[in-house]
């Protein structure tokens, strides 16, 4: 018969063993951090914006199988600026009004488009958080004194630099004729790209601005055709360069066409009627089958059930920087001090390598060209 003692012996045992098995099984997350993607999710941009949306989905994953961040559970949630400067501060403006109720928002991957990121940012400058863009690429943004915005592509200033060098040295054309959007990026881009290229001492014959969404290029067609440039450059998106890139080629304009980052998507190819074969494009960082293994990009399947495109490893490297600045300052609860981590911080990321100034710009920005080639982007610079 078990004694009295006996039996206060082993429920005592009993009771250690529990707790010893509770310490060393996995520990309960302290709650849930929010990460807002601000991008495109709908209309002519929506697959530019929900690719980096599922980067950060991806990475938002494989913190939370390793435990979270600092303990917390990572919630990646999607805010549609509808490629509209208007609803990004709205956008902007839901997320103050988060905060102030009382979630625990540690920052925004966003926005896609430089104009809509200068309009947030108004918003953004003066929050706890930490803003970081996947693709924004305009020169002002980080002229601006932000202590709380970094980007982790290039700005405008490299990419002209190195396109019009591309043009001038490797192509060896010496007429260019520069078309670009009427929005920030575009007009940026394009009298970037104008200025470099003379620098270069080739001639832009033409310089044409034309229309986010346009899809009709007859007079502009006509006058690059009088303007008869050796080549042709076009700072705007995967929406219009596709139309204008059919339309010289129906025109019997042939010569050799580069366009900026933000035709740096398969609708670019796709949407060109078959015109698209040799087009240039350049971008921020590699395609996803270069810059990632097969676990990656299974790893994006499962979480999105689609494949990855080329701004995926945009907005999974733009929370990779959040996280490893957040790891570094050892807080959640501290915008400033993450904020100088992130300055401190010298890491590999898909996109590139990253570590930055003090301005939120990168210390080693790359530019990749790539040219069309049997319906694939083809790596053609740097080789």
């Amino acid at each position: 018969m078990m004694t009295s003692r006996t039996r206060v012996i082993l429920i005592g045992l009993l009771v250690l063993t529990i707790l010893f098995l509770s310490a060393c099984g996995p520990s309960k997350p302290k709650g849930e951090v929010i990460v807002y993607v601000a991008a495109p999710l709908s209309g002519f941009q929506a697959n530019g914006g929900q690719t980096v949306l599922g980067g950060a989905h991806l990475m938002a994953a494989q913190l939370n199988k390793a435990g979270g961040l600092l303990g917390y559970t990572v919630n990646v949630v999607g805010m549609d600026d509808e490629s509209d400067s208007d609803v990004a501060v709205e956008v902007a403006e839901q997320i103050k009004a988060d905060l102030q109720a009382g979630k625990k928002v540690i920052g925004v991957v966003g926005h896609y488009n430089s104009g809509q990121t200068l309009a947030a940012m108004e918003v953004y400058k003066d929050l706890p958080l930490i803003v970081i863009t996947p693709t924004a690429s305009e020169i002002s943004i980080t002229q601006k004194g932000y202590t709380n915005f970094f980007r982790v592509n290039a700005n405008d200033v490299v990419q002209a630099r190195v396109d019009a060098e591309f043009l001038v040295s490797e192509l060896g054309v010496r007429r260019v004729a520069v078309v670009y959007n009427d929005d920030p990026y575009g007009i940026g881009l394009g009298k970037l790209m104008a200025e470099n290229l003379r620098n270069l001492g080739a001639e832009v014959p033409v310089e044409l601005q034309v229309a986010v969404e346009q899809s009709s290029f007859a007079e502009e067609v006509a006058k690059i055709a009088e303007a008869d440039p050796e080549a042709i450059f076009y700072g705007g998106y995967e929406i219009e360069a596709p139309y204008l890139r059919a339309e010289l080629v129906e025109a019997g304009l042939t010569v050799p066409f580069l366009a900026s980052d933000g035709a740096f998507l398969a609708a670019t190819v796709d949407e060109a009627a078959g015109t698209a074969e040799g087009i240039y494009v350049s971008a921020f960082g590699p395609t996803p089958a270069q810059a990632v293994d097969r676990d990656w990009i299974k790893g994006y399947q499962q979480v999105e059930y689609r494949n990855p495109d080329t701004y995926s490893i945009n907005g999974y490297s733009a929370l990779a920087v959040l996280a490893e600045g957040i790891k570094k300052a050892g807080t959640v609860d501290d915008a400033a001090r993450i904020a100088e981590a992130i300055r401190g911080l010298d890491f590999d990321t898909p996109i590139g390598h990253i570590a930055y100034d003090a301005q939120g710009d990168l210390r080693e920005p790359q530019i990749y060209i790539f040219q069309v080639r049997g319906g694939e982007f083809v790596q053609v610079y740097p080789q």
